[in-house]
């Protein structure tokens, strides 16, 4: 049995307080509504929704994704001399797209199978935990959204996942992990990731039932993860969100903004209702992955990684006034060669709109 970091609940009562407090921006065009807001999302994702205590354990991400900008210089949030260099960046500033920033923080947490032993255990994944920082940024109209994200953080003791999960273990009198003197040590994660979606083949058929489709192709540089990934996601429902998707816990992958007013969490009070299905792929080529292969510039526990792996995802989305609700259950082939079981987790996303 195990439960979230102590983080995760600071993070959930954060996210209450920012939908609760924070009023929403008041537009005179209809048209205008979309793009003068903001969009808050809160991710959790745990296996102890299917009763294991293993590999991806759980994982945390609260993202904020700016009202759209005429240009990235009308965010307070950067920097002034970070914005030439903003402007010279490929894919988001093609003439006419909308363009917006987001931030992220979150945490993840890996462990071996068998947590209750102190030994190491070189045919199973090292312990590990990360902690970062996320800074996207966006250039879409209604067909296509292009992201560039750029991540820094920190895995190791230092991410203070370990803490998290003693914590959170004895609080509820569960499985004291005994490994963690074996994880992966310190290292700063600088990364930068690409991801390309398009909104394609949507078909509406009458009394606001929807369909649609939106295939990604994206990939990442950099010393936590080094690789390429390609999928897509079918979508069908009732008042189906007119936005690009809902995906798990991954760069670049921040789509619940609303496209324009035609997005149900933009109708009027008493229709802002809406439920849909979902079922999506990815399957990703890894070159490079921390996680499994170890610290960069120091010796440490690795194993043999899997250079192909798919992901599967089902779930069903519920649109209520401003706030878009998912939940998913997630199955992901083995990442690494001595690894026994296949991965299966459940993965919950909050989004406000306001």
């Amino acid at each position: 049995m195990k439960t979230d970091s102590p983080i995760s609940a600071k993070l959930f009562f954060i996210f209450l307080l920012c939908c609760i407090f924070i009023p929403p921006w008041q537009a005179h065009a209809e048209d205008d509504i979309a793009r003068r807001m903001s969009t808050f999302t809160l991710y959790m994702e745990n296996d102890f929704f299917y009763n294991t205590d293993r590999e991806y354990t759980s994982g945390i991400k609260l993202s904020w994704v700016s009202p759209d900008l005429t240009e990235h210089r009308d965010t307070p949030f950067v920097p002034e001399w970070g914005y030439p260099l903003i402007e010279q960046l490929p894919f988001i500033n093609k003439p006419g797209y909308r363009r917006s920033v987001s931030f992220s923080f979150g945490q993840g947490m890996y462990t071996p199978e068998e947590i209750e032993r102190s030994d190491l255990m070189a045919d199973e994944r090292p312990y590990a935990g990360i902690t970062y920082l996320a800074v996207g940024f966006h250039g879409k109209n209604t067909q296509q959204m292009d992201t560039l994200e750029f991540n820094v953080g920190i895995i190791g003791p230092h991410s203070y996942v370990e803490a998290g999960q003693k914590v959170s273990h004895r609080w509820v009198a569960a499985t004291d992990p005994q490994g963690w003197d074996h994880q992966l040590r310190d290292e700063p994660i600088i990364n930068a990731f690409f991801e390309r979606k398009w909104r394609l083949l949507r078909t509406e058929y009458g009394r606001g039932l929807t369909y649609d489709f939106i295939p990604h192709i994206g990939g990442g540089v950099g010393n936590a993860f080094t690789g390429a990934n390609v999928g897509g996601e079918i979508r069908f429902g009732w008042n189906l969100p007119n936005d690009f998707g809902t995906y798990i816990i991954r760069p670049g992958s921040d789509g619940n903004a609303p496209l324009d007013s035609s997005d149900p969490r933009l109708f009027r009070l008493f229709r802002r209702l809406g439920v849909h299905l979902f079922l999506a792929a990815d399957g990703t080529a890894v070159a490079r992955n921390i996680l499994l292969d170890g610290n960069t510039f120091r010796d440490s526990h690795s194993v043999d990684k899997e250079h192909f792996v798919a992901c599967f995802v089902g779930g069903i989305g519920i649109i209520a006034g401003r706030f878009k609700i998912t939940y998913a259950h997630v199955y992901q082939t083995k990442e690494f060669k001595t690894q026994k079981k296949d991965q299966q987790y459940g993965a919950i996303s909050v989004s406000c709109t306001f």
